[in-house]
């Protein structure tokens, strides 16, 4: 276009441009989205009486990292500062239930990400709860959630 560098760096702030940034967002394409998002809201904010609803995840593939040097801490007008290397200690596979009301969470990691490694968090679920509550697991379609055993 003929346009130095300059000149589109000053268009693009002059109207508020930002072309680096992305942010996407994809709508349901299920039919009773909506009926479905309105049931877990009011789940968590109006659980029945004496029940305990609870908000299950899973991130997998976490990196165990360790910075060779220690982290700074943050002083006065200072940011925290910290080295670009580390090193490697695998990863390891994150399970955790947050009860939205309170914020107390259960969470335990596991080497990997598999229904085997579901049912024994499942059960640390169950160890952690007062008992004499029904409990109410809001999770994703995951594939590990299907599996007999689980829904058993």
């Amino acid at each position: 276009m003929g346009l130095s560098q300059t000149a589109i760096v000053r268009i693009w702030r002059a109207f508020g441009l930002q072309p680096h940034r992305v942010e996407n967002f994809k709508f349901s394409a299920d039919p009773p989205f909506v009926e479905k998002v309105r049931d877990i809201v009011g789940l968590y904010l109006n659980p029945p009486e004496r029940a305990i609803v609870l908000c299950v995840e899973e991130k997998s593939q976490v990196q165990a990292l360790n910075r060779t040097p220690p982290i700074l801490p943050l002083a006065p007008g200072v940011p925290a500062r910290q080295s670009h290397d580390y090193e490697r200690h695998g990863v390891t596979s994150l399970f955790a239930a947050l009860e939205v009301v309170s914020g107390v969470n259960i969470s335990n990691c596991y080497r990997r990400h598999r229904h085997q490694e579901f049912l024994p968090f499942l059960n640390d679920i169950d160890a952690n709860l007062p008992r004499g509550l029904d409990v109410h697991l809001v999770m994703d379609n995951y594939g590990t959630h299907k599996v007999t055993k689980v829904r058993t």
